[in-house]
């Protein structure tokens, strides 16, 4: 089994670029996944895990082996799970984990489907949010569409708490997202305040795209023609919700109506 106890080590110099920079990531197909939880739900949901890298003051050599199945493990100090973990409460492992093909030709959905499509998030936070709600609606997948922010970003991650390997996730452009909901037939129901009805009058229980848009400048413009246009009424003085709230309310509308259908 390997040691490594120097911040300097080359290897480790990688990984702390593949906590940082998306090009990392992008370049080397990795990413890096803190916690026994989230590395067991990236097991779980088909990741393939190279490495576990373990401090083992906090996390004993013999969970390391039995977390690590037949990936290699190594062992580190407390200086470099400081640098290489996100957050204080990880439990000292960190595992290295190969990216997915999210491409729309992976995506794969039942007869009746219900989706969720977030154009151009910007917010880790927000999509980590949209990912647990997704989850809770056991939604037949989210679409990102135009992103903004790496799907791997450490944040998206922490904030999902595991969800992103729980979805199914497809990242692509907006118009390819959208030939493929006309091609399919599927409704779609973009949130915005232009020309737009109240979202309780609407039918969900066909296969139903819900769309959310860019925190601060909404949907853009090549959807708002395509389908219905939704909105959540608001009795005080602003005239908006955070996106992940808003469609939170959507999408248990739409599983309400299918549920009591």
């Amino acid at each position: 089994m390997k040691k490594i106890t120097s911040v300097q080590n080359h290897f480790i110099k990688s990984l702390i670029l593949l906590r940082e920079k998306p090009r990392a990531r992008r370049e080397n197909s990795q990413f890096l996944i803190e916690g026994e939880r989230e590395i067991n739900l990236a097991i779980n949901g088909g990741y393939t895990i190279e490495i576990i890298l373990f401090y083992p003051k906090i996390y004993p050599l013999e969970k390391a082996r039995e977390l690590s199945g037949k990936s290699e493990i190594i062992e580190i100090n407390k200086e470099i799970f400081n640098k290489l973990a996100y957050r204080e409460s990880t439990g000292g492992v960190i595992a290295i984990a190969m990216s997915k093909d999210l491409g729309l030709s992976k995506l794969k959905l039942s007869d009746n489907s219900l989706i969720l499509i977030a154009e151009a998030t910007e917010k880790p936070g927000n999509i980590g949010a949209l990912l647990r709600t997704a989850d809770a609606a056991n939604l037949d997948a989210v679409i990102i569409a135009n992103p903004k922010c790496d799907i791997y970003n450490p944040n998206v991650i922490r904030s999902s708490v595991g969800c992103i390997f729980t979805n199914q996730i497809i990242v692509c452009d907006s118009k390819d997202v959208i030939h493929f909901l006309k091609e399919n037939n599927i409704k779609l129901f973009c949130a915005s305040l232009q020309n737009s009805t109240s979202y309780n009058n609407q039918n969900y229980k066909k296969s139903t795209a819900i769309v959310v848009g860019n925190e601060t400048h909404g949907l853009s413009d090549c959807w708002l023609d395509l389908g219905t246009n939704i909105k959540i009424p608001m009795r005080g003085k602003i005239d908006s919700m955070n996106v992940s709230v808003s469609a939170a309310v959507l999408i248990f509308e739409a599983i309400r109506q299918r549920e009591f259908s």
